[in-house]
């Protein structure tokens, strides 16, 4: 005689800790929203707002080869195309130089605020770690462009100024970002090492540190590309990067002019794009 059983209904589930805080990410959206009192209105422009954002996209299609408007020029001025490739090279200059210094700061910064490069150590080491982690994380806490203000004022227009306006944030994202890769990075032959015997300097440099060269490389190319747009940026407070013939041109509107800077810099960091892809595969692999 079979008997016949009864399948109890599936009690509901619990919302997981992935949909809380995805909620939670929603709510905080929705609060800044009304408490910013956004509307999609304001993004429709007003008086000659649409008039002069169609003269500025329409010159998208027609980007200058030459100065729009050579008559009140210097002789002396150099050709339209020079100062285009001028303003480049600088950009390039000032990131590159930028960049170094912030990954060698970077690298010995996030060496000591890493977790696991003091964890075979006893003492007060945890003191000096955190108080690393305090350094950095107030260096990444101010903007480039608020430490370009700062050296503008103190150095004037140097290249100085604006090297150390990107190196000194850049340097706090960097030692953050390597401190976490050298954390999470495989520690088996870390272990290995120790079982061994090996001092806790042969352990992290040669157990954990090669596993994570091959991230901290990626980033680092990452890091570079963005240090050739804040770079950029500075020109816009006098830094005779591409930024600064870029905004001159849009102040006398010659939105021509304009697209072609624009286009010249998309063109860097492509390319920058596809030279760093190339080297992150080598290094990955």
């Amino acid at each position: 005689m079979s008997k016949e059983f009864k399948t109890l209904p599936t009690p509901p589930r619990l919302p997981t800790r992935r949909a809380r805080i995805l909620l939670g990410i929603l709510l905080a959206a929705v609060l800044a929203f009304v408490g910013l009192d956004l509307s999609l209105f304001d993004l429709v422009p007003s008086g000659g707002g649409l008039e002069l954002a169609g003269k500025f996209f329409s010159a998208a299609f027609q980007p200058a080869w030459q100065y729009q408007d050579a008559s009140n020029l210097p002789a002396d001025i150099s050709p339209f195309l020079l100062q285009v490739g001028r303003g480049l090279w600088t950009t390039l200059t000032y990131a590159v130089a930028a960049i170094s210094l912030s990954i060698v700061g970077g690298m010995v910064l996030g060496l000591l605020a890493s977790a696991s490069f003091w964890e075979r150590r006893s003492g007060t080491w945890g003191v000096v770690r955190w108080s690393v982690r305090v350094l950095i994380a107030a260096m990444r806490s101010i903007h480039e462009i608020l430490f370009a203000v700062v050296f503008l004022a103190t150095l004037g227009i140097t290249p100085a100024a604006a090297v150390l306006a990107i190196a000194i944030p850049y340097t706090g994202t960097l030692a953050k970002v390597f401190s976490e890769m050298l954390d999470e990075s495989p520690r088996a032959a870390a272990d290995a090492l120790a079982y061994l015997g090996a001092t806790p300097l042969q352990v992290f440099f040669l157990g954990r540190l090669p596993n994570a060269i091959p991230d901290i490389a990626a980033y680092s190319f990452y890091r570079f590309e963005c240090a050739v747009r804040s770079s950029a940026v500075l020109g816009f407070f006098g830094f005779t990067t591409i930024g600064l013939y870029l905004r001159q041109s849009f102040e006398n509107l010659h939105y021509r002019e304009v697209w072609t800077y624009l286009y010249a810099l998309i063109l860097v960091v492509a390319l920058l794009e596809v030279w760093s892809s190339q080297l992150r595969r080598k290094f990955v692999a």
